[in-house]
């Protein structure tokens, strides 16, 4: 399973990338402006930065729900770099808009999906990457981790090759059940992704073996 981080901010991104487990880069508007990075020119050139760091996939979402827009920027987004996937949203055009990049060999990251059938959907146009929202399915009294089983389950019978990119990542468990439950990806917050190195009793271990090493060699 690949692991992405979900944000815009460089420095978060740098120390992902140093870990020596980082896969790739998902973004978003709302991630963008949280880092104050406003206006068109400043969003492209801020991918750009992203894609110097990161030597793997970079998700770049697309604004417009109108499938002329949606072509539009997708095109521009996918001239800025070679490991730029275009993010597009799960909606009609959303989906003329997969399949005319699958034609064009423009990679495609299907966003804000919640059921099975949105993830046949975007298979069947051909989707690099789909991107169920595990968090906000857990948010409305689902359970997030049954979509990814069953989406898991039908890609498989189905033989579709779009990869399952787990979103909306909230904590280090869902990291777990997501690699226990078929995702080929998951995009988290450098906080869940630092909460696996957690675990009291490897603090409890490594304090043990330091005291033993330290009175040893008193």
């Amino acid at each position: 399973m690949k692991f992405f981080i979900d944000t815009a901010n460089l420095d978060q991104i740098r120390e992902a990338n140093e870990l020596g487990i980082l896969d790739g880069v998902t973004t978003n508007p709302s991630l963008m402006a949280k880092e104050g990075i406003t206006g068109q020119e400043n969003i492209l050139k801020h991918y750009q930065n992203i894609c110097n760091i990161v030597d793997g996939d970079v998700s770049a979402e697309v604004i417009s729900t109108d499938f002329k827009g949606m072509v539009e920027e997708g095109e521009r987004l996918a001239a800025l770099h070679s490991n730029i996937v275009v993010k597009v949203p799960m909606i009609v055009d959303g989906i003329k808009a997969i399949s005319y990049f699958t034609e064009k060999g423009i990679r495609t990251n299907c966003t804000l999906v919640f059921s099975p059938g949105q993830a046949i959907l975007a298979a069947k146009a051909g989707a690099t990457y789909l991107s169920p929202f595990i968090g906000r399915i857990d948010d409305s009294s689902w359970d997030g981790m049954e979509l990814i089983q069953q989406v898991a389950e039908i890609y498989a019978v189905q033989g579709y090759e779009t990869q399952i990119l787990a979103a909306s990542i909230r904590n280090p468990l869902h990291i777990v059940k997501c690699a226990q439950y078929g995702a080929d990806v998951v995009t988290c917050p450098l906080s869940a992704i630092m909460g696996l190195f957690k675990h009291p009793l490897t603090d409890i271990g490594l304090a043990q073996f330091l005291a033993d090493y330290n009175k040893a060699n008193a």
